[in-house]
């Protein structure tokens, strides 16, 4: 078995490659190593939202850390999936938490977990992390764990 990209690894990708616009679909593409537990590491600090309240921008650096299962998330739908924020008035607590669960249900992966860093304001940073578990073999591999 190769674990090189095949043509048929591209069939569903519809994102890459085009245009780019603000999109909350997320794509991914086949795992070649489904039963190797491997950590995927992906950071942005091009994350901006809205105080639901006043309006104001927050800004962040987004880390999606997982072990993959069946599928793999493709980097360019992720970018697009977070520039959709941009104008969008949402709590931090509630935008992390979406961000996982909408990663989540593209992935079904063994272990996912999802840090917004948000810049001061107010006097205040703010630091939030979500989880998923669904194979915790999988999470003690790459965190050292058990």
């Amino acid at each position: 078995m190769t674990f090189l990209t095949q043509p048929e690894d591209l069939q569903d990708l519809t994102l890459l490659g085009r245009k780019a616009q603000p999109s909350k679909k997320l794509e991914a593409f086949p795992n070649r190593t489904p039963g190797r537990y491997y950590l995927v590491t992906m950071v942005t600090d091009e994350f901006t939202c809205l105080c639901p309240v006043t309006g104001q921008p927050d800004f962040a650096t987004i880390k999606v850390e997982y072990v993959p299962d069946q599928k793999i998330l493709e980097s360019k739908s992720f970018k697009l999936y977070i520039w959709s924020y941009r104008n969008e008035g949402v709590f931090h607590e509630h935008v992390v938490n979406q961000i996982l669960e909408d990663i989540v249900a593209v992935l079904d992966p063994h272990y996912i977990k999802v840090t917004g860093d948000f810049n001061i304001r107010g006097g205040i940073a703010i630091t939030v992390e979500a989880e998923h578990v669904k194979t915790p073999e999988a999470k003690a591999a790459v965190r050292g764990c058990g």
